[in-house]
């Protein structure tokens, strides 16, 4: 083999090696998303700080793997006489050595499949997110809410009295 043969071979084996560790990371998203999602219906506070906490830490290793990827892009757009930008899996693929394009092939469908679900559990994750949100909103605004026309109130003999201008619960100490 030749050298550029040689030196070509070892930045797709290196390459390879990111996108094995961008699968386990996308895969790790979708469990850390279940869990919130989990977390946020059980309302257990403690396994979400822990989970955000746990998301944190390994954003913050993740780091090294994605500088680990844009260099192997820009060597390999260069190696391919192309700009960094324009290097991608595809590309890689249609000139890749022939031993090289069925592994890569693999990649780049698992890793597919796996941001469109990551997509759709984001989205879902999201939208429950926000309805929690809206619930909380709407709860809050019923119990504190002053403006309202008329508030009923029962006397000890269960007959409703309706009192205008006052609030379900006394803010002051």
């Amino acid at each position: 083999m030749k050298p550029a043969r040689i030196e070509m071979k070892d930045k797709i084996d290196q390459l390879l090696a990111v996108l094995d560790k961008d699968i386990k990371h996308v895969e790790q998203s979708l469990t850390c998303l279940n869990d919130l999602r989990s977390f946020v219906i059980k309302r257990d506070t403690v396994a979400l700080a822990g989970l955000l906490e746990k998301i944190r830490a390994e954003s913050d290793n993740y780091v090294a793997n994605e500088l680990k990827r844009l260099s192997l892009r820009k060597e390999l757009a260069d190696a391919f006489d192309c700009e960094p930008q324009q290097m991608n899996l595809s590309k890689l693929e249609a000139n890749a050595p022939e031993q090289d394009k069925a592994q890569i092939n693999r990649r780049k469908a698992k890793l597919t499949r796996l941001t469109k679900k990551l997509r759709q559990e984001h989205i879902a994750t999201v939208m429950l997110l926000a309805e929690c949100g809206r619930l909380n909103r709407l709860l809050v605004k019923t119990i504190f809410d002053t403006n309202t026309n008329s508030t009923v109130t029962y006397d000890s003999n269960g007959t409703a009295a309706r009192q205008a201008g006052t609030a379900f619960v006394n803010l002051q100490f």
